[in-house]
């Protein structure tokens, strides 16, 4: 199957994408077949190649009314997620890795002045000790925190010994990684689950809600963005292992994190729930600021006289996507540039609209304008959905992002505990994910469309609605 696999990713020209670099992807020439010109369908190339082997949407494993975790990566993201967990009914933080042992203790000292009763062991000390934690029988969930080259090849070791999966974002960086977390998380029936924090977002659950009730009307066209200037962050010597995302962004040039900005308007168009993304095209700005700040810190700083001569990802990126029935998204992503945060998140449809930077809006009339505020207020009340009012004010509390990085962590246990489907599954991962390599082969091609493949291998056509903030089966765990 897997041999297989990079046969077919080989003849439809998608192999190793984003692993090659932007000179490999330069080389790809017009007339080359499959979903990298945007000439076959993805569905074509893959009659007689992938049939699906087990439907993971909508699928309810056995419920576990203890959730034992290991955790991998315990740097600055991985100590807030584990200490999250660790406030959540039914859950054991069995284990924490970590390159460095200080980091993994520092996690376990945060545990404890935090009043946690969690005992974890510690796995550290090399780049492979957390196949010995994903080798204990003990463990039921795995999350990934680590560099993001590193997310698929360890979420698909933990699945394949039996382990349900919760990664970072992304979840794989080419098209055959998100191919093996499919097939992967299908043959071993164990969840895949992209932590997109942002698609339990408040306002983002609002418009979600919204959609669903018909207060949109058809949906045309969303827009969505991951606009946060991290430029000093990039470069800095202490935050990154090994300046591991300043090297993202020194090698590939595209879409690096489309996540933040898709989720909540793929749920609203019900991606792979009825509908499917077609194809896209992906175009980037040269870049003005990075290799600048490069020269500028080389001045002071030899250690970055190695980086003066790489060609930076473009500042910004922006993506368009079509869509099986028609519609439309916007993507953009630009983490140099000084310009307020912002996700964009904007829904547009026959009937209103709504945006939520950079401050919430409603509208639907265009003589009107934007809803006034109470208005505003009175509408965002009704359509603030039942997953909100039951958790929203302890997420507020506990924090991350806002609480919604609460909100995700523990929905993920509760419909572990009891049996249900996840709010998102290895399709949304993987479909999400493979915006990554598919914009840097557009890039590299002045903007050609590519074809996405489909990884439901058709059962987008009949899988039932996705995210359940309605709450409609589960939420009954508690914070701790």
């Amino acid at each position: 199957m897997k041999q297989s696999r990079k046969e077919f990713l080989k003849s439809a020209g998608l192999a190793g994408i984003g692993l090659t670099g932007v000179g490999a992807l330069s080389s790809c020439a017009s007339s080359q077949a499959g979903p990298m010109a945007g000439t076959d369908s993805p569905e074509e190339l893959q009659n007689g190649y992938y049939k699906q082997q087990f439907n993971m949407s909508g699928y309810a494993a056995p419920a576990l009314d203890q959730v034992r975790i290991g955790v991998i990566g315990t740097g600055n993201r991985g100590r807030s997620n584990t200490g999250r967990f660790a406030r959540i009914e039914g859950v054991e933080i069995k284990a924490l890795c970590d390159l460095k042992e200080q980091a993994a203790q520092q996690a376990i000292d945060e545990l404890k002045q935090n009043g946690s009763t969690h005992n974890p062991e510690v796995y550290a000390g090399s780049e492979d000790v957390w196949k010995e934690m994903c080798d204990r029988d003990d463990i039921d969930l795995v999350i990934i925190n680590t560099p993001w080259h590193l997310h698929a090849p360890q979420a698909i070791y933990a699945m394949e010994k039996g382990k349900h999966v919760a990664t970072e974002i992304p979840a794989a960086q080419t098209l055959e990684d998100c191919w093996m977390l499919v097939e992967t998380s299908e043959r071993t029936r164990k969840h895949c689950f992209q932590m997109t924090n942002v698609c339990y977002g408040f306002f983002e659950m609002v418009t979600l809600n919204m959609a669903r009730a018909g207060f949109f009307g058809e949906v045309i066209h969303g827009e969505g963005a991951y606009i946060h200037q991290l430029i000093s962050n990039k470069f800095s010597r202490s935050l990154h292992q090994d300046l591991w995302r300043l090297r993202e962004n020194a090698s590939r040039n595209g879409n690096l994190y489309p996540h933040h900005g898709l989720g909540t308007i793929a749920q609203i168009m019900e991606i792979n729930h009825g509908e499917s993304m077609d194809f896209m095209v992906s175009i980037s700005s040269n870049d003005f600021m990075m290799r600048d700040k490069a020269e500028e810190l080389a001045e002071t700083d030899s250690f970055f006289e190695k980086f003066t001569d790489k060609t930076f990802r473009g500042n910004m990126n922006t993506s368009i996507i079509k869509t099986k029935m028609g519609r439309t998204i916007m993507l953009q992503h630009d983490v140099t540039s000084p310009r307020p945060y912002s996700r964009i998140h904007k829904v547009s449809g026959t009937k209103a609209m709504a945006r939520a930077y950079p401050t919430p809006q409603i509208g639907n009339d265009y003589r009107e304008g934007w809803f006034s505020e109470s208005k505003f207020r009175e509408v965002e009340e009704q359509y603030t959905p039942e997953i909100t009012k039951r958790v929203g004010e302890m997420a507020r509390r506990m924090g991350g992002h806002g609480g919604m990085d609460t909100m995700m962590t523990w929905r993920l246990i509760d419909c572990l505990r009891n049996g249900i489907p996840l709010d998102m599954n290895v399709y949304d991962a993987a479909l999400w994910s493979a915006i990554i390599p598919m914009s840097e082969w557009s890039v590299a091609n002045e903007g050609r469309p590519v074809s996405f493949p489909d990884f439901t291998s058709g059962s987008w056509k009949t899988n039932k609605q996705g995210m359940d903030i309605q709450l409609e089966k589960g939420g009954t765990t508690r914070f701790v």
